[in-house]
């Protein structure tokens, strides 16, 4: 193994790579997430009249508000980095991987931050059903976004609607709707979708659950709460239905990677999946602890009884086809995250079913550790995010796009070792204040509560001047 004083510029810059991605990736499924939920609460208030889902709306608005603006942050940074540290890779797929971020920044997200801005300034110069409109169309702005995104990693994962210009050492478009319906995306969106469902309801059942333990405003805390429980609970299992159609478009695609999510050196029939398995890192030698037989051929073919491709087997045909290497990704990363992934997601339908189940009829829990360990289990969502996408990324390798370019050629060949480690240092000290700055925000408002019911009404009812301007924000 190698130490930091070995690490070379393309190991620096897949670090660098990661700390950006992953830290990016915290805010973006609570994006999608809460633009929802809001928008629900927002409805809720407009159907009832309820003053209660008012305050709520305001109150997770707020919190929305501050997500959204540390997640423009960190995304700016992490497309700055391609230029900088990939520019090989920037050069060979930009015609392709470019179309898909083009329509992403011109139609999604300028169509979120649009109406984020009507939505805000919005409440007494709009409509009542126009500005219920506005925050509809953001949650919709954020799931397409998400989708063009998506797009463009399915690229990566297994290139379509392309061909390579041999004279000029890259990958040109040919079919740009072959590469929005790549079955990638089309099986990664839904689950990234119900990803973000997840982490949303698992935040607020934590913030609702901090004043439950206080016992303040829950007239509002208690309906969300419920909403948080639902929500949940409807990601979850949309995870598991959607990760099931993702496991058999990602074996069809990339059969190197499923096999490498349960260190499968040899191609097996009716393969087991084990939950647990004590041996050796790389998977090479092992003991099953816990183990479900016939669980990753299912997974993979939709048959418990069927054929999954062994490392082994997969390496000495991608050598033939490919040219002699090791194609094998790191083993004992794709294995764990695989399993924390879904270790993690399954805690937080767990801890939503406890909290149901200990609020359900009006009960409020009397144990002084139940809000505690509810509130830390907001975490587990984005920790079962972070090895989702570790395992999605770290699957794929060599190849930074699938069977067409490896990652080995993909970094800028000009940048130096301490450039790349001075931006590291400098990315990373920006991200912790950016941390600090985001979670001292989150906790001050989360912790505030929402508005009073007067202060909520005096800035939400429409005017009734017609000669009153009607404020647009761009």
């Amino acid at each position: 193994m190698r130490d930091w004083g070995d690490m070379d510029v393309l190991d620096l810059a897949r670090l660098q790579f990661g700390v950006t991605t992953v830290y990016h990736f915290l805010f973006v499924p609570v994006t999608i997430g809460l633009s929802l939920l809001v928008a629900i609460l927002q409805t809720l208030w407009r159907a009832t009249a309820k003053t209660a889902y008012l305050r709520a709306t305001k109150f997770w608005g707020k919190l929305f508000l501050i997500n959204v603006a540390m997640g423009i942050v960190t995304g700016i940074v992490q497309e700055f980095q391609f230029g900088m540290n990939w520019s090989a890779y920037s050069r060979f797929v930009g015609d392709v991987f470019g179309a898909p971020l083009a329509f992403e920044a011109l139609v999604a997200f300028f169509l979120e931050s649009t109406f984020i801005g009507l939505w805000i300034f919005g409440w007494d110069r709009l409509k009542p059903g126009l500005h219920l409109m506005c925050i509809w169309l953001v949650a919709f702005g954020s799931m397409a976004s998400a989708y063009f995104i998506l797009a463009a990693n399915a690229f990566m994962q297994n290139p379509v609607g392309y061909q390579v210009n041999e004279t000029a050492g890259r990958a040109e478009l040919t079919d740009f709707g072959a590469v929005l319906s790549n079955p990638v995306a089309l099986a990664a969106f839904p689950h990234t979708v119900f990803a973000a469902w997840l982490t949303a309801g698992t935040i607020v059942i934590a913030v609702s659950g901090y004043h439950f333990m206080h016992e303040r405003d829950l007239d509002v805390h208690r309906p969300a709460m419920r909403l948080g429980i639902l929500t949940t609970l409807v990601g979850g299992l949309g995870l598991v239905l959607s990760g099931d159609a993702l496991g058999k478009v990602m074996t069809a695609t990339q059969p190197m990677k499923m096999a490498a999510a349960e260190a499968l050196y040899q191609t097996t029939y009716n393969a087991p999946f084990s939950v647990l398995t004590i041996g050796s890192l790389d998977g090479r030698t092992g003991t099953p602890v816990i183990e479900i037989p016939g669980l990753l051929s299912y997974l993979a073919t939709g048959s418990f009884n069927g054929e999954v491709q062994g490392i082994n087997d997969l390496n000495s045909q991608y050598n033939a086809l490919y040219g002699p290497g090791d194609y094998v990704p790191y083993i004992p990363l794709t294995y764990w995250s695989f399993r924390l992934m879904i270790g993690f997601g399954m805690l937080a339908v767990a801890m939503a079913v406890i909290v149901w189940w200990s609020t359900r009829r009006g009960r409020m829990p009397r144990h002084r550790l139940f809000w505690p360990v509810a509130m830390w289990m907001a975490a587990t969502p984005f920790l079962a995010n972070t090895a989702g996408w570790l395992f999605t990324e770290m699957g794929r390798q060599p190849w930074v796009v699938f069977s067409l370019f490896q990652t080995s050629a993909a970094v800028s060949p000009r940048v130096g070792t301490p450039t790349v480690v001075i931006s590291l240092v400098g990315f990373t000290l920006v991200y912790l204040v950016l941390a600090v700055i985001a979670l001292k925000l989150f906790f001050k408002f989360a912790k505030a509560g929402p508005p009073d019911a007067e202060g909520a009404m005096s800035t939400s009812s429409p005017s009734d001047d017609p000669e009153k301007p009607m404020a647009f924000a761009y």
